[in-house]
């Protein structure tokens, strides 16, 4: 190879870096938030940015442009992805002056008080919206001349959010690729976010993918809980080992992208969660597996572990969602996604320590230790009279006459004494076991009068950071419950080749 192919061949690597880090090295990498707005009390637009600035959330994802919460979002600091709803494709995607007048509205209006830094140009169009995938990339370039012409291309990203099903033969990720009916439409779009400095926007729910694999996918692996090495999933052509369903996808979306010849192109997760609540044939839609699902998503991105193809290569993700959104139609998981309720109230306490300041609505530490479901009785009693004797727990609040007597079974004392040895044992886990009857969980089991070490009492969860709010009342803990619920049909099973994934 000449000096003069080789100094062309470093030319274009430092274009390549430069690409790579152009998407990426503006900020680090980040946990965001989804601001859905079907609830029957929507919060008023300076209640959900008091609720922000109170969880220290400086990235929202909205559904739309609305003008009242892009003004209330002014001169906040808080980075803003704003989105052109379904609804609105085919008219931005058929006319560069229909995009004009749309980001002279929505953008030019509102920058730079209010700090707006990515369109979302609709959502999971290719699967929900067939009839508007073939203008989608004009819908994108419109959106994108609008933005040069104000001279706001560099500070504003345009992309589209796309669901995870489209990505076939998603394990093992290296055999990944797109569906290939949709590559008229996606050659053409990574091209475009090629060309711009753009990312891909992937929605990931690792709990539909858990939900319709037929047992194929354990519970633990989509919750992203630590796994020791022989229960790993392996891509048998990298031998790379994957701990959880979340990285796969990631993975998996990277490889599609190479299959393309893509190779520059970072991602941005716009969605993931996993609901509080369901119906009865949704078993595993419960506050306990919600709130470990995303507190272990959060510190995955925020420490920065990447993914086993992009070690220390985090992607930023926006959780699904702020609210729960009550109104919402379909099955009662629909409405069940939130972190708050519409006072501002979380629904649950996310297990964050040690992972910063962002949503760390777990400032109160509010986790208890109760009795494990289907414990034996026996093993119970016998807890119970250790905790109450050596463990040196004061239990006079269990006689009779006392606020925590009833009920007067050995189930519920057992909770009770449980849970004040392990608050005055500093909460640490080795607290909480009792011989395998007790287990750590965020939910309150105080009831009526009798308030459980470290309760903050009827409704008073984490009252010192919530935001204020406008509704005349207020949801009591004790009316979520663990219900299941039917799921939704909006992403397909992530894809899992038996002979190539190693569950052992």
């Amino acid at each position: 190879m000449g000096i003069l192919e080789k100094k062309s061949m470093a030319g274009r690597l430092l274009l390549f870096l430069l690409a790579v880090s152009a998407a990426t090295a503006d900020e680090d990498v980040f946990i965001g938030v989804n601001i859905g707005t079907d609830l029957s009390d929507m919060p008023h637009p300076t209640q959900v940015v008091a609720l922000l600035k109170a969880q220290q959330l400086r990235h929202v994802r909205l559904y739309d442009a609305d003008r009242a919460m892009l003004v209330a979002l002014a001169n906040t600091g808080i980075k803003v992805m704003i989105s052109v709803p379904n609804e609105q494709i085919l008219g931005i995607g058929q006319s560069n002056a229909t995009a004009a007048n749309w980001v002279s509205q929505n953008v030019v209006a509102h920058y730079p008080a209010t700090n707006i830094t990515a369109i979302a140009v609709g959502s999971e169009v290719l699967t929900t919206l067939p009839n508007a995938a073939k203008i989608l990339v004009n819908a994108l370039k419109y959106i994108q001349s609008a933005l040069v012409a104000s001279n706001l291309d560099r500070q504003i990203k345009v992309s589209t959010p796309l669901s995870s099903s489209i990505i076939l033969d998603s394990f093992p990720p290296s055999q990944a690729f797109f569906n290939r009916s949709l590559n008229p439409v996606l050659v053409p779009m990574l091209s475009f976010l090629q060309s711009t400095g753009s990312f891909l926007m992937l929605n990931i729910y690792p709990y539909y993918d858990y939900m319709q694999s037929n047992g194929v996918i354990p519970l633990d692996y989509a919750l992203l809980k630590s796994l020791p090495p022989n229960k790993e999933a392996i891509d048998s052509n990298t031998l790379l080992h994957y701990a959880n369903v979340f990285d796969a996808v990631v993975d998996a979306a990277y490889y599609a992208m190479a299959f393309l010849n893509f190779t520059n192109v970072p991602i941005i997760v716009t969605e993931s969660g996993w609901p509080s609540k369901g119906d009865s044939n949704e078993p595993d839609a419960t506050l306990e597996n919600a709130n470990t699902y995303n507190s272990n998503l959060i510190r995955h991105v925020l420490n920065k572990t990447g993914t086993p193809k992009h070690p220390g290569l985090a992607v930023s993700t926006f959780i699904y969602e702020l609210y729960n959104e009550d109104t919402k139609p379909g099955p009662v998981s629909e409405k069940n996604w939130g972190l708050f309720d519409a006072n501002g109230t979380p629904i649950y306490i996310l297990r964050l320590t040690g992972s910063g300041a962002v949503l760390a609505n777990d400032t109160t530490n509010q986790t208890f230790c109760t009795m494990k479901d289907g414990a034996d009785p026996k093993m119970l009693q016998a807890a119970l009279d250790w905790a109450c004797g050596p463990g040196k727990v004061d239990c006079s609040a269990l006689l009779q006459g006392q606020p925590c007597y009833e009920p007067d079974d050995v189930a519920a004392h057992a909770t009770y004494a449980f849970d004040t040895y392990y608050h005055q044992m500093g909460m640490t886990s080795a607290s909480c076991d009792f011989n395998g009857v007790a287990t750590i969980t965020t939910t309150d089991p105080s009831h009526g009068s009798c308030i459980f070490p470290g309760s903050l009492g009827k409704n008073g969860s984490m009252a010192n950071i919530t935001a204020p709010s406008l509704n005349s009342t207020s949801v009591d803990s004790s009316s979520y419950n663990f219900h299941s619920g039917a799921f939704k049909n909006i992403l397909l099973i992530l894809g899992v080749v038996l002979g190539s994934a190693v569950f052992l």
